[in-house]
């Protein structure tokens, strides 16, 4: 690792001085093997408003500092946003939930590994360099959103169940405002600048989350699909809200995780979905729309079938054709 200087800040106008830090269990990974290598650290921990969960409305806010575990835990989480928690419990172990907070959670970076190793081109890493995935091996890389410049998928659980439920990012400049980002616009695609990832300024800090108002009686689910059991990045994934009239959906919001640059959504597949009655039928034709033809890099073409697979037994989980009462149901209050 490479020398750097640690700065402790004590006010919001300290995180101009470099690399804000706060968990640290992906950046401290990086320097390590100098994919991030940072002259300054700017240690945010100390900063008071960041780490409480707090009513707002009807809806909670979150701070930037609150870790995984405390979030995932929340009595008010569980009851209005179950989603949210069954996301996170589905991440990283309990070790790393204990320190990993939930504006470091949106942040981290992709898993691909020529990403990681120094010795290929990446231009997330090093824009312009090329996307040595492009020629290599390629099983976590996404379906939707890619460029020419990058294939890489983005790794968070959080952010997916956050997308689904629409929540919103509060930011801080370093002229003293707070403006609020959808978390779909949030983050960007590749484009040919693969090493921009999201809206935030160079002198912007996340302080908080925002969840609107839960709401009730929707059934929610968090489907993840990985190699292991546990502490393993997701295949794909897929965070779903329903509400339901009879048989009929009256309103859906879903998110797609590991099968793009960021969260994924598809609005053709919500209209296909909205106001329709809950079949096999409907769940296959709406698969249909939203799968792609091909897949962006042949590694990935299996992702196809199982992101197809996913879908369509999530839906018939969250709509009661199949197995109503199964474990990864969850109601809101």
């Amino acid at each position: 690792m490479r020398n750097f200087e640690y700065h402790l800040a004590s006010s919001f106008k300290d995180v101009t001085n470099g690399q804000i830090i706060a968990g640290g269990t992906n950046l401290l990974d990086l320097m390590k093997i100098q994919v991030m290598a940072p002259d300054a650290l700017v240690d945010i921990t100390r900063l008071d408003g960041l780490s409480d969960i707090q009513v707002e409305g009807k809806g909670l806010r979150i701070g930037a500092l609150v870790t995984n575990t405390a979030l995932a835990n929340d009595a008010r989480v569980k009851a209005g946003w179950p989603l949210l928690s069954r996301a996170i419990l589905a991440g990283a172990s309990a070790q790393i939930r204990n320190k990993a907070t939930t504006g470091g959670n949106l942040l981290q970076r992709t898993r691909c590994p020529y990403f990681y190793d120094t010795s290929q081109s990446c231009n997330k890493r090093n824009p312009g360099d090329g996307c040595a995935a492009k020629g290599g091996a390629g099983r976590m890389l996404a379906l939707f959103g890619t460029s020419e410049h990058c294939l890489a998928a983005h790794p968070s659980d959080m952010a997916v169940a956050l997308t689904a439920l629409e929540a919103e990012v509060e930011i801080y400049n370093a002229a003293g405002e707070t403006r609020r980002v959808r978390m779909q616009e949030f983050y960007q695609g590749p484009g040919s600048r693969p090493d921009i990832e999201n809206v935030l300024g160079k002198d912007d800090l996340i302080t908080a989350i925002v969840l609107p108002p839960p709401r009730s009686g929707e059934r929610q689910i968090y489907r993840k699909v990985r190699d292991r059991a546990s502490y393993a990045f997701a295949l794909v994934s897929i965070a779903g809200s329903v509400a339901m009239r009879g048989e009929t959906i009256t309103d859906l919001r879903l998110a797609y995780g590991s099968v793009a640059p960021h969260p994924w959504t598809d609005r053709d597949v919500a209209r296909i979905l909205q106001n329709q009655k809950a079949s096999n039928e409907l769940f296959q034709r709406a698969a249909d729309a939203l799968v792609p033809e091909t897949a962006p890099h042949p590694d990935t073409d299996y992702k196809r079938i199982l992101l197809r697979r996913t879908f369509i037994a999530t839906m018939r989980q969250l709509t009661g054709l199949s197995d109503p009462e199964g474990s990864d149901i969850a109601r809101t209050n």
